[in-house]
């Protein structure tokens, strides 16, 4: 039964692929949209083809372009955090390397997370790692 249930969850999620989806599983909601972003528990995910130095740069220079305030910053070798206030909101940014040329990024803003200013917040990230 329980092999059957997970064929099933792969198959449904391989049908999926590249479309918006939604998921909720013991309480915790997960969606993938556009095969680029994975949205959990109001965490907007996304991974950089990127070295973790070029995105923390590229977060780090996102949060000063947006005004962030009350920035606090804490940077170990294989992954970082920057928590803000940016528009009277707090943003949390947690950066986490995966491989050489592979960095995670994970983005909490509000008090239940806001899915409109995450998605902008990677786009700005995006966009100062092409043109840093």
């Amino acid at each position: 039964m329980k092999k059957n249930t997970i064929l099933l969850l792969l198959i449904f999620l391989g049908v999926l692929i590249g479309c918006d989806a939604s998921i909720t599983m013991q309480g915790k909601v997960m969606k993938v949209s556009s095969g680029q972003f994975i949205y959990q528990d109001g965490n907007l995910i996304t991974n950089y083809k990127a070295d973790i130095d070029l995105v923390w740069a590229a977060c780090e220079k996102t949060v000063k372009e947006l005004k962030g305030t009350d920035v606090k910053k804490e940077r170990k070798i294989s992954m970082g955090t920057i928590k803000a206030i940016i528009q009277d909101e707090k943003v949390n940014i947690y950066v986490e390397y995966i491989t050489k040329n592979s960095t995670s990024v994970s983005i909490f803003v509000g008090v239940a997370g806001n899915n409109m200013a995450s998605r902008l917040i990677h786009e700005k990230i995006t966009s100062k790692l092409i043109n840093p």
